[in-house]
């Protein structure tokens, strides 16, 4: 007897295999006859952005009540969306789609990235009939999930997004020798408890270096913390050289310069 479980987990295999290594999979993994296997493979090929896709099912020569509702369920949905269709977003009713069959109650969706499609579904759900229940009445609900790190990581890699900076850190605190230390880390703790990042440079080495090391992580801003007690702190913006006396409970880098940003190549924003 067929195993119908086993047959969507075999289905869901099809963005990696070849369709006749997933014919041979429903008959050895399945149980499931040659015709069987062929009607699996006919209908998990239909895909359509219409409700052309319910003669396609029907044609197949399948009949069973449930398959009737569900039909006109999907068909319900693909109309509902039709007005969310533009040049960037195309709504499919993609019927090889089997993955959270066995929890799901009713639609699943799933969301490719155009020129991305190897990264799979980056973002995916579906309507479950007993969501959430107060013990006397039983809820619906959909959920949805975003695979963040499955989006952005090819995204940085190939270039397409950037980050304005390597780190976080809006300011990296100078240290004239290790013996003053304790005082800058206490700059960097005050920066940091009014929300500024801040780090304290690694090595007491020559101002020059300890600049260099600001540029080369991105950081825009190094703070100078007092020498002495009639001294006052300073803070230089290494992008303009700019290097202005600075307040430690008052001073603010601009609003830009506070987290990194997303930069994103044309190519990208087309």
């Amino acid at each position: 007897m067929a195993d119908v479980p086993a047959s969507m987990r075999v289905i869901d295999k099809m963005d990696k295999l070849p369709a006749d290594a997933i014919g041979e999979l429903l008959r050895s993994e399945a149980a499931v006859s040659d015709k069987q296997a062929q009607a699996c493979l006919e209908l998990a090929a239909i895909r359509t952005s219409d409700t052309s896709f319910v003669d396609r099912v029907q044609a197949l020569g399948v009949h069973d009540e449930l398959l009737d509702e569900g039909l006109a369920e999907l068909a319900e949905v693909i109309e509902g969306c039709a007005g969310m269709s533009s040049e960037r977003i195309t709504i499919e009713a993609d019927l090889r789609i089997a993955r959270g069959l066995d929890y799901y109650t009713g639609t699943v969706f799933e969301t490719r990235l155009t020129g991305y499609e190897g990264l799979g579904s980056i973002c995916s759900g579906g309507r479950y009939d007993s969501l959430a229940s107060d013990g006397r009445t039983t809820y619906p609900g959909v959920g949805i999930s975003l695979g963040l790190s499955r989006l952005l990581v090819p995204l940085f890699a190939d270039g397409s997004l950037a980050a304005s900076r390597s780190v976080p850190s809006a300011v990296l605190v100078a240290m004239v020798d290790e013996s003053s230390r304790p005082a800058s880390t206490d700059v960097a703790q005050a920066l940091r408890s009014r929300g500024i990042a801040a780090e304290v440079v690694a090595s007491a080495e020559k101002y020059g270096k300890q600049i260099r090391f600001a540029q080369r992580r991105g950081i825009p801003f190094v703070w100078f913390p007092a020498s002495g007690p009639d001294a006052g702190h300073e803070v230089k913006d290494i992008r303009s050289g700019d290097q202005v006396p600075a307040e430690l409970d008052t001073w603010l880098p601009p609003e830009v310069d506070l987290t990194p940003e997303i930069v994103v190549t044309p190519t990208t924003a087309e």
